[in-house]
């Protein structure tokens, strides 16, 4: 049984209110850099949720985004929901429908699978039911919940206020079809992505590798995202942003590199299903060990549209190198070591590097 934050709270303990609040909620709260495999994750049972859950402390999130995993079990639903916090769901497993409707009256069902990406707007009622009857469902939400519980501090008033943002919901019978707008710098407007492994990406030659990408921004929130894909036998630039970037695996396999300016980088092997969350300014860099493209899905707290500024959800630097005031490392300037260690894992694969050798050139004064 849940347990109201206010009852476990100690005064002047200097903790935020939203840790507390996971206290009181029944279920593992797991503190972590990196998950393997969100469909191996054990979960306990969820009064809130109605189905079993997994609250997470990714470490590089700070206090930028929180993230829990939930099941619907086979032919189920869980509880009905509205809150003040946003969030982005990722399905990680199975199909279902999503019912979302406010106190005016506008409501709307729509179906969702594996590798869809649904945005619930800001306080609407709404509750997910699994389609299938014989195999389980899995959702992955991103939120920023560690702001608002800390904020406002009071449980009633996030989960129980009537108020319609109708200019995040309107009920329009499209809401959800998968319709966006297309605005210049690969960037993509919409609610609902029905699978963002299959998603149409363009090129970001700046990044390195091949790679492609397009940034998401949904729902008219605060909370948004972007789709990378880079080719096999490649690997991208080294490149470090503000917190809360919460990457999840949705295609491939590799490795990625994590380091302080000035340490030697920590190595993790990551898959499909994988989460890993790069703590403010950490540099990072991936590596596609795999025979397919490896995609992945950062989901983050601020996004271009509504900006929160440099230090939540910016990507102006990324690609613009460290020299000239940016957050990326070119090829030609990192440690000989990347290059080797990267061809060495191809080659032990019985595979070969497909890196273009003049990227490793340092361009002429």
């Amino acid at each position: 049984m849940a347990k109201p934050a206010q009852e476990i709270e100690t005064t002047m303990d200097n903790i935020p209110f939203f840790y507390k609040w996971q206290k009181g909620e029944g279920v593992d709260v797991v503190d972590t850099f990196f998950i393997k495999d969100l469909k191996e994750v054990p979960l306990k049972w969820w009064d809130r949720m109605g189905g079993d859950g997994t609250l997470f402390n990714m470490e590089g999130a700070g206090d930028a985004t929180g993230a829990y995993i939930v099941e619907i079990a086979p032919g189920k639903s869980l509880n009905p929901m509205r809150h003040l916090y946003e969030e982005l769901i990722l399905v990680v497993q199975g199909r279902g429908a999503t019912t979302i409707w406010n106190d005016n009256g506008a409501k709307q069902t729509f179906e969702w699978q594996e590798g869809s990406l649904i945005s619930v707007p800001l306080n609407v009622h709404h509750q997910h039911f699994n389609g299938q009857g014989d195999k389980p469902a899995r959702l992955f939400s991103v939120n920023n919940m560690p702001i608002v519980f800390s904020l406002f501090h009071n449980e009633e008033f996030i989960f129980n206020t009537p108020y319609d943002f109708v200019d995040r919901f309107d009920g329009r019978p499209d809401f959800f079809s998968s319709k966006g707008t297309q605005h210049p710098g690969r960037i993509w407007e919409t609610n609902f992505i029905a699978d963002t492994r299959t998603f149409n990406l363009q090129e970001w030659k700046e990044r390195g590798a091949g790679g492609k990408n397009v940034f998401l921004e949904m729902c008219d929130g605060t909370m948004a995202a972007h789709i990378s894909e880079f080719p096999v036998g490649t690997y991208k630039k080294a490149h470090r942003h503000g917190p809360g970037f919460n990457v999840i695996i949705i295609k491939g396999q590799g490795f990625s590199l994590f380091w302080w300016e000035g340490e030697e980088p920590k190595r993790y092997d990551w898959q499909d299903g994988s989460v890993f969350v790069p703590p403010e300014m950490m540099f990072h860099q991936h590596f596609n060990l795999g025979p397919t493209g490896a995609r992945y899905l950062p989901l983050r707290f601020g996004g271009i549209k509504h900006s929160m500024g440099e230090g939540y959800g910016d990507i102006s630097k990324v690609d613009k190198d460290v020299k000239s005031g940016g957050n990326q490392i070119e090829y030609y300037d990192q440690p000989a070591y990347i290059r080797e260690m990267f061809e060495s894992d191809m080659t032990r694969l019985g595979a070969e590097s497909r890196m273009d050798p003049n990227v490793y050139a340092k361009p002429a004064a």
